[in-house]
This record gives C-alpha cells, sequence and structure tokens, in this order.
C-alpha cells in the first residue's frame, strides 16, 4: 500500500516499478498494490504529516513490514523476499 499525504498524492516515481514487479510475479493473482490517504483513513494516523512515501506490505489484513522513501532497489528487494 502506498501511504500518501492529501497535499502530495501517492508517490508516481514508483509506478512503473510496480507495474513491472505486478506483471512478473502476479500470474496467479497474489501480489496486490494499492494507494491509501492517511489523512483519510484514522487507522493511518502515525502515517500522517510526514513528507516521505510510506509503502506498507501485507497478508491476510495484518501489516508485515514497512518501507519509508522511494527506494526502488530496496522496494524491489522487499516484494522480491515476501513474494
Amino acid at each position: 500500500i502506498d501511504v500518501h499525504q492529501a497535499w502530495f498524492g501517492p508517490c508516481k516515481a514508483v509506478v512503473s516499478l510496480f507495474r513491472k514487479l505486478k506483471d512478473e510475479f502476479g500470474e496467479d493473482d497474489m501480489l496486490h498494490f494499492a494507494v491509501a490517504e492517511a489523512d483519510s483513513i484514522s487507522t493511518l494516523q502515525p502515517f500522517r504529516k510526514k513528507c516521505e512515501p510510506v509503502f506498507l506490505f501485507g497478508v491476510d489484513g495484518k501489516i508485515i513490514a514497512i518501507v519509508r522513501g522511494a527506494n526502488g532497489p530496496l522496494l524491489t528487494k522487499k516484494i522480491t523476499e515476501l513474494v
């Protein structure tokens, strides 16, 4: 989940990376990407008022990993490890 602020919007810098990874790993529909506005979801309150993007990784509704910042190599590594 790409968690963003209303005033900043989702992180456009990693959209192409997510599309590439979805194509590589998404053949059996196990990998999903989403965006969420921290200002409008109460459970995302800890991520409000931050200027860096935050990426949450979850399985069965539970957050299992967090990556802070638009770091393409780190995001790729984390997604590859989790898949």
